[in-house]
């Protein structure tokens, strides 16, 4: 059986990290390789599976992308996740349909694409400070934290983004600068792991390549469990889910939900990486 790792051309060979995927699957007979997905040489029929993991340029090229997975599902190409929850999670509208399912997520309002952009007609009275980002973004591209009193300087910065893509408006939550994020890792819907995750002084990104600091935490178990609440609401098999989300007074409010190219942070967590091809091979055979 041959595996198809999905990549981007930034990174041709996949992650270190997940560079070790490769001859942990070739020890159960797997033959896996590092495919960039919008290459246009790569012909798809010869993968029985794809499994997207680093494919991180994704939302810089949303048409392409769009245009490829529609692609690859009138090819019938089976991937992991499936490509119905790939074109479900490339926008995060979706955090919309699981606060109606009860999710508790950060406070949002979701603004349609629009040619008349006033972010001081729709914001709340309360807030002191926003966040506003592309609902199809990954790794803070194109996000902005402004305070209220700046914003009609923010509102003109994005009135050509809000022509294009619809937006996210959300509360700034100061406990990211001090408690940090937390990621919840499942594979094949079980808990694996968790990472918290906190922005260098003076910053609210947590990413690495920001200077986020990470670590290996053990949750609560009934922090656990608001974790799988969220992942049960997909009813499709995932491959892997990671639940990101900030954690008050033992309550979860969901950030997001990643299931398309998440890191999944193999280095921290021992044996992360054989549970992770262990979920594969369970879905595959």
């Amino acid at each position: 059986m041959t595996i198809g790792l999905l990549t981007c051309e930034k990174l041709p060979d996949l992650t270190i990290s997940d560079q070790q995927l490769i001859p942990e699957l070739a020890k159960h007979d797997l033959i896996a390789k590092a495919v960039i997905w919008n290459d246009k040489t790569i012909n798809w029929s010869d993968f029985d599976y794809l499994i997207f993991r680093n494919t991180w340029d994704y939302f810089e090229k949303e048409t392409e992308f769009n245009l490829w997975l529609d692609q690859i599902e009138q090819l019938g190409i089976k991937t992991l996740n499936p490509i119905e929850i790939i074109k479900e999670n490339k926008h995060k509208f979706y955090l919309r349909e699981m606060e109606k399912q009860g999710v508790s997520i950060l406070p949002t309002i979701f603004i349609d694409k629009t040619e008349h952009l006033n972010l001081a007609e729709i914001i709340p009275k309360h807030w002191k400070k926003a966040v506003l980002k592309p609902a199809f973004s990954a790794g803070s591209y194109q996000t902005s934290v402004f305070n209220v009193s700046d914003i009609k300087k923010t509102n003109d910065e994005y009135t050509k983004i809000a022509q294009e893509k619809e937006l996210l408006l959300q509360e700034f939550i100061p406990e990211i600068q001090t408690l940090g994020e937390t990621s919840f890792i499942f594979f094949n819907k079980k808990f694996s792991h968790a990472v918290n995750k906190k922005p260098i002084d003076g910053d609210f990104r947590v990413q690495s390549q920001f200077g986020g600091r990470y670590s290996l935490i053990q949750p609560s178990q009934e922090l656990i469990d608001k974790a799988q609440k969220v992942v049960n609401t997909f009813h499709n098999k995932l491959l892997y889910a990671r639940v990101d989300g900030i954690v008050i007074d033992t309550e979860l409010h969901l950030m997001e939900i990643e299931c398309i190219e998440p890191d999944l942070y193999f280095d921290l967590s021992e044996g992360a990486l054989q549970r992770f091809v262990a979920s594969i091979i369970e879905l595959i055979q």
